[in-house]
This record gives C-alpha cells, sequence and structure tokens, in this order.
C-alpha cells in the first residue's frame, strides 16, 4: 500500500525567486515529486529559463516574470495561476538577497552604510516575502487550505558581523511566520499553515568569494564559519528539499509557527 504521507503530486507550488540557487534546486526537486511548479523571478529571462528545465524533465510548470515588491503584479500572477489550475496550496517565499552597499566591509564602520541600499535590502527581504503572503494567501484563506514557507537564515538570531540590513530583515521574517501562522490558523482553521526554514551557510553566486578564495581555500570569514559548524562544511542546496517536502506535504499537518534550523549545527554551537 502507497504512503501518502509525503504526497505533493498535483500540488500547485508557487516558488518566489525560482530562478536563483536555492529556489532553482527546491522547483526542481518539487517538480520530480509531482508538483506543478510555478517560477516567479523579476526579470522574464530566467523565469522562462527556469520553466524551460522542469518541463524538459518531465514536470509541469509555469514562469512569470514578476516583482515581488509590486503587490499588482503579484494580483495578476495569481489570476493567471487560479486560472489555468484552480487553486493554490503551497507559497515558497525564496526571494532576497544583500546589496554591497548595505553590507559593512571590515575597514568600515555602521556609520559608511548607504541607507538607500539599506531600505532596498530590507524590503526585497522582508516586503518582498510579506506581499506575496498576502496575496496568495488569500487564496489559501479562501479554501481554508494551504502551506507557506518562509525564508530565515543564522543572521535573524545571531549577530553576524557585516550584515547588518540581512540579518534585521530576517529577524523581521520570524516574526511574521509566527504571526501569520497564529492568525491564519485562528481566523481561517488549521487547514493553513505558515513555517520558516534557515539555512545555515550555503555558497552561492552572492557570497561565493566573501566565504572562498579563487583557489577554493577558506577566506578569513569561511574559516570562521567552519569552525563555529559542528559538521565542518557548508551546505548543499539540495540538503533543503528533505524540509520543504515535509512542510509541503500533509506529513507537517499540525506544524505552523516554527523556525526550522538546516545549519550543520552551527546555530546550536556555543563555540566552545
Amino acid at each position: 500500500m502507497q504512503n501518502k504521507t509525503f504526497d505533493v503530486s498535483g500540488r500547485v507550488i508557487i516558488i518566489t525567486g525560482g530562478g536563483g540557487a536555492l529556489g532553482g534546486a527546491m522547483a526542481k526537486y518539487l517538480a520530480s515529486c509531482g508538483a506543478k511548479i510555478v517560477v516567479l523571478s523579476l526579470h522574464e529571462e530566467s523565469a522562462r529559463k527556469s520553466t524551460e528545465e522542469l518541463i524538459q524533465m518531465g514536470g509541469e510548470a509555469m514562469g512569470l516574470a514578476v516583482d515581488v515588491l509590486s503587490q499588482e503584479k503579484l494580483e495578476e500572477a495569481r489570476e493567471k495561476i487560479l486560472k489555468q489550475w484552480g487553486t493554490i496550496d503551497v507559497l515558497i517565499n525564496a526571494a532576497g538577497g544583500n546589496m554591497p552597499g548595505a553590507t559593512i566591509n571590515p575597514d568600515q564602520t555602521v556609520f559608511d552604510i548607504s541607507v538607500e541600499d539599506l531600505r532596498k535590502v530590507l524590503d526585497l527581504n522582508l516586503m518582498g516575502s510579506v506581499l506575496p503572503t498576502l496575496v496568495f494567501g488569500k487564496a489559501m484563506a479562501d479554501r481554508k487550505k494551504g502551506s507557506i514557507i518562509n525564508i530565515s537564515s543564522m543572521a535573524s538570531t545571531h549577530a553576524i558581523t557585516r550584515v547588518m540590513g540581512y540579518s534585521m530583515a530576517k529577524a523581521g521574517i520570524d516574526m511574521f511566520t509566527k504571526w501569520m501562522a497564529m492568525e491564519m490558523a485562528m481566523k481561517f482553521g488549521d487547514g493553513i499553515r505558515v513555517n520558516a526554514i534557515a539555512p545555515g551557510f550555503f555558497i552561492g553566486k552572492q557570497n561565493q568569494r566573501l566565504l572562498t578564495r579563487e583557489d577554493g581555500s577558506l577566506t578569513d570569514r569561511g574559516e570562521t564559519i567552519i569552525r563555529n559548524t559542528p559538521m565542518k562544511r557548508f551546505g548543499k542546496a539540495e540538503e533543503l528539499n528533505g524540509i520543504v517536502l515535509y512542510l509541503c506535504s500533509d506529513a507537517s499537518q499540525f506544524v505552523t509557527g516554527t523556525i526550522i534550523p538546516i545549519d550543520g549545527g552551527f546555530s546550536s554551537f556555543s563555540g566552545v
């Protein structure tokens, strides 16, 4: 007898930032599990390319160029998705990132930060999840069923040097996750869940040169991170897939308001 606990086949899953490294890996994995994937990306070319890859591997997919900070564009996307597939089952808020001007270099102080870039980073990493949640979450509220997965970070609970704006935004994601979990369950029933995953340190395009040198050796920052990670390595994008599948499926139907670390033990280690 087939176990359906983790089955997501046929479910419509929206992934903002679905053209990025982590969002893209989630999209491919969930498509391989039989889900219908909606890739939302700021750039049309990225959305198109990601969608083509999913279709070529035998999945069902739709790609839409949408700015996650535009409520109007998000609402237009919602109507297109509902028109084609009739429902929205899962939202994964994977859009995010940082900017050089909002990062404090070793030879700088906080007073050198670009306030303009700081605002942009706060908007993208916090409001870039809040707005999609409000827009697509409304479709879930209407049918009293759905799962929303936000992306937190080790920077939400640890004062990690240099990334002040990113840290502030991710701390906001943690509270928003808990608040929305409470609100959706109390107002729309126990069929809607809101959770977050908190990745540890994964090497991607944005942070590669921050953590590794051109010859592959670790930078001072990279060495510090590994020294404080009990598993003594960085994470791999595919290592997020298991927890994402769990949160997308009925296996987690009594789980809401959680922030789950996937960090090789970084958050539990005292450094001593």
